[in-house]
């Protein structure tokens, strides 16, 4: 079966950048049309310096709510990635799997529904604007927004087997700020409080929190100090990352982390820990269990799970409490590069996967 990606392939060349409001406006208001044509209602939460996030609203009855959740945003600056192409078998550009592509399976599976059931009810779409900057802006609409709801589905890229996600870990952003004393490397060594040296210790010491069997990750990722070979370092400044599988070990490796920070070996040494948690862990729980087998039950076949490691809006909506499955969008993979690829073969089941789903809530 093919599949015609015209209409697609507008949405990828625009220029979607985070930063570039403009662009991620656009992309915004040319899928807003396309939902204003299936009877949806647009409420707009505008910003001033990032794209607009856009709630689609259907009309309600008794019954289920759900929510689809994908963002309008990409990863790649004006004039670095932009071109839509495909072949026999993929589709290539920014944002083909993450996410206008899954976005795009939302919107095929909602036009199937209104074409065969000729109305859609209880069936919300939230779009993002700031998704892949972590969410800083939307994330206390999409909590708020989550209460309204039994379900969510995210629409970030599939598995490679067409596998659903069923789980992500949690991720923290952390900075040190460490505090020493200048010297003259030369003619007043001893009279220096070494930053640097401290933020060396506390590198491996950081890194050693690492525990690959229970899923847990520490990364110095950035690290700043000193001027010169000729002068003690009088600061330094770490940027770590943290990610964890479940809510126990993000506050035992928590706690560890601010021991390392503030118990310094150097006399002299001041520090500081800023941060935190930017999104907690997406953790499987029964009422998924159960949300899984209902939606086998509607297929008719098992539905294939996975868990990453990597965060989404998932991650915001499950820890509001909503019954939330992710990656409901097409196969990809060489996403956040320019080697970013979708599968036309795994978009048209998803497409048919989510057409059923959305359809039993519909008629219930």
């Amino acid at each position: 079966m093919s599949y015609d990606f015209t209409e697609l392939s507008e949405l990828i060349n625009i220029n979607s950048y985070t930063k570039n409001k403009r662009g991620v406006d656009k992309n915004g208001e040319i899928f807003s049309q396309k939902m204003l044509e299936l009877g949806f209602e647009l409420q707009k939460f505008k910003e001033s310096h990032i794209g607009d996030h856009l709630l689609f609203k259907s009309p309600k009855k008794e019954g289920e709510k759900i929510l689809l959740v994908g963002h309008l945003d990409t990863v790649f600056a004006p004039n670095t990635f932009e071109k839509f192409h495909e072949d026999d078998e993929w589709i290539y550009g920014p944002g083909v799997c993450d996410m206008k592509g899954g976005n795009f399976v939302a919107l095929e599976s909602l036009r199937n529904v209104k074409k065969e059931l000729h109305d859609i009810y209880n069936i919300d779409m939230f779009l993002v604007s700031d998704e892949e900057t972590g969410s800083d802006d939307s994330k206390a609409i999409t909590k708020n927004l989550a209460k309204e709801y039994d379900y969510a589905l995210v629409f970030e890229a599939a598995g490679e087997n067409d596998e659903v996600v069923i789980g992500r870990k949690g991720v923290a952003t952390l900075y040190v700020d460490i505090k020493g004393h200048a010297a003259h490397a030369g003619n007043c060594y001893l009279d220096g409080v070494d930053a640097n040296l401290e933020a060396a210790r506390m590198i491996i010491a950081l890194s050693h929190l690492t525990n690959l069997s229970l899923g847990t990750t520490v990364n110095v990722g950035k690290i700043e100090g000193g001027i010169g070979a000729n002068t003690i370092s009088a600061y330094a400044k770490l940027t770590l990352e943290f990610r964890y599988s479940n809510s126990s070990q993000r506050d035992k490796v928590m706690q560890e982390i601010y021991d390392i920070v503030h118990n310094t070996t150097t006399k002299g040494i001041k520090t500081k820990l800023s941060g935190g948690i930017q999104r907690d862990v997406f953790e499987p729980d029964q009422k998924q269990a159960d949300f899984i087998k209902r939606i086998e039950n509607i297929i008719g076949k098992k539905l294939k799970t996975e868990k990453r490691g990597g965060v989404s809006d998932a991650n915001i909506l499950a820890n509001a409490g909503v019954t939330t499955l992710d990656g409901f969008g097409p196969f990809g993979d060489g996403d956040h590069t320019i080697h970013e690829r979708a599968s036309k073969k795994s978009f048209l089941n998803r497409v048919d996967m989510v057409t059923k789903i959305l359809k039993e809530f519909v008629r219930n």
